[in-house]
């Protein structure tokens, strides 16, 4: 499999933009009847090819399961889901890369920071959980799958860097060294495959699924009905539901159409449906995220985050129609999405092409991401402050004192309008050339989906785990509150994925 782009997955994925939100809603009949005979048998079948299906299937194979013992399925036809169109950066806190850079992290800080984002909503249990392994995690990934990191970043919301970014700036940078070791290991993904139903015995215990293999992506009846025995239980790690307007709707009624998503088309949520059919508990399901670093200037994803998350503390952020800062350039993602959306309008933040050269290109974006980003007019570049003024329709006078005393404060280092959090080595905004990006929020994360204990087992709405049934990633609740820190979802599905493994094969 060749690397793959955000903008070349979501184009292709566009093409099925109105069938994605009725893929969630046209299902066929719910039963959970056992067949009166399976068409195949298997141990863990794993439902989703992204960061915590995958790491699931590579932990099993390190217990020691059989690769009859693991199946991995995808609905999609391409692996990865919206993991390989993420940012590529995982957080993890205490690393050797962090003692190399003198940054001072501890798993006690993280989770500070992730219960304090969570606004006292968070599972203290799983951000623990999180937080204690996420060293374990990153050595996991560099010396047993091969990933290959070059950076130590920072994400608004932690206390320190401490989002390890991979060298393609890309989640294809863990899951194509994911796929490639499940591959050697005999271990690779059935695609177009679906699952309809989950199938629980007389006592409530998940044993299989009835699926379709062979189904097409918008075509709600494709695909050969078969049945599958899962001896050591089923995994959901098929995500979340950002692309399903209906369903997020139920949950949160302003994210209508108008707002578009940076997931892939097939981010539909059904498994999550599926699971709350037998009887699976969900928790926190209207905590819904808005990316605030997307630009209106592009599709998805896109590149604009990777320049702005970088950006944050190097230059302001105004409003265009009052040239003011109005928010915390910091802040966690709810707090800035929250505020640009009560605005109304697209706002701009920039920054000096000292700083642009000294921490975002090279660092967060590849030269040929930046390339990219000049080209399609998603960062824009200017001689001035002045040019940059017009060319955002800023009034030029106020913008020049908005931008004085922004420098005063880096110069400070204390922001005392809304206590910006500024980088040693950063340069001041006094002359030009200046680089911009315009914002507008898209729906990025749902923090809501199924509640988990600590080791992955679904509970049910009684408060008791549902024998056979697992989940990791997205599809769960619980884990970050109201507000997701960048880069934490990453080592949430890993960590979570390769715990279900190892309790559905009794491994401490």
């Amino acid at each position: 499999m060749t690397n793959q782009s955000r903008r070349q997955f979501l184009k292709t994925g566009a093409l099925f933009g109105a069938a994605s939100a009725a893929a969630a809603v046209s299902a066929p009949a719910f039963s959970t009847e056992a067949p009166q005979k399976w068409d195949e048998t298997t141990g863990l079948l794993i439902v989703g090819t992204g960061f915590a299906g995958c790491a699931a299937a590579l932990e099993a194979h390190y217990l020691g399961a059989k690769k009859e013992e693991i199946m991995l399925v995808d609905k999609m036809s391409t692996p990865g889901g919206n993991s390989i169109i993420n940012g590529g950066a995982v957080a993890a806190a205490g690393t050797d890369m962090q003692e190399k850079e003198g940054i001072k992290d501890s798993a006690d800080l993280l989770f500070a920071d992730i219960m304090k984002a969570g606004g006292g909503l968070c599972h203290p249990a799983l951000a623990r959980r999180i937080a204690d392994e996420s060293v374990a995690n990153f050595k996991w990934l560099r010396d047993d799958i091969g990933v290959q990191f070059k950076a130590v970043t920072y994400h608004g919301g932690h206390s320190v860097k401490r989002s390890h970014a991979v060298t393609n700036n890309s989640g294809s940078g863990f899951i194509l060294p994911m796929l490639a070791k499940l591959k050697e290991f005999g271990i690779e993904p059935r695609l177009r495959f679906i699952v309809d139903e989950i199938i629980v015995n007389d006592k409530k215990e998940v044993i299989g699924v009835k699926a379709r293999q062979g189904y097409r992506f918008g075509r709600e009846n494709s695909g050969k009905v078969l049945y599958v025995r899962a001896t050591k239980g089923v995994l959901i790690a098929a995500g979340g539901f950002a692309q399903n307007v209906k369903y997020r709707m139920s949950q949160d009624p302003r994210l209508t159409d108008k707002f578009t998503s940076t997931n892939h088309p097939g981010a539909t949520g059904e498994m999550i449906m599926q699971a709350q059919e037998i009887g699976a508990n969900t928790v926190q399901m209207d905590w819904i995220q808005l990316g605030p670093w997307t630009s209106p200037d592009e599709k998805g994803f896109g590149v604009a985050p990777l320049f702005v998350e970088s950006c944050v503390g190097l230059g302001p952020m105004v409003d265009p129609a009052t040239g003011k800062r109005f928010i915390k350039e910091t802040g966690n993602r709810k707090v800035r999405a929250d505020a640009i959306v009560a605005i109304g309008h697209p706002c701009v933040i920039y920054t000096c092409e000292a700083n642009v050269m000294n921490a975002i290109v090279g660092h967060n974006m590849t030269d040929k991401l930046w390339e990219h980003a000049l080209k399609t007019g998603v960062v824009k570049k200017f001689d001035t402050l002045k040019d940059l003024a017009a060319g955002y329709g800023i009034d030029y006078a106020t913008l020049e004192k908005t931008n004085e005393t922004f420098n005063g404060y880096m110069k400070a280092m204390k922001d005392p309008e809304f206590d910006c959090m500024f980088f040693k080595g950063a340069s001041v905004n006094d002359k030009g050339p200046f680089y911009g990006v315009r914002l507008w929020p898209r729906v990025h994360h749902c923090m809501g989906g199924l509640e988990i204990n600590e080791h992955a087992q679904v509970m049910s709405v009684r408060g008791t785990p549902i024998k056979g049934l697992y989940a990791a990633g997205e599809a769960t609740g619980g884990v970050h509150g109201m507000v997701r820190l960048g880069t934490v979802a990453v080592a949430d599905c890993m960590i979570f994925g390769r715990i279900a493994a190892r309790d559905a094969f009794k491994k401490a």
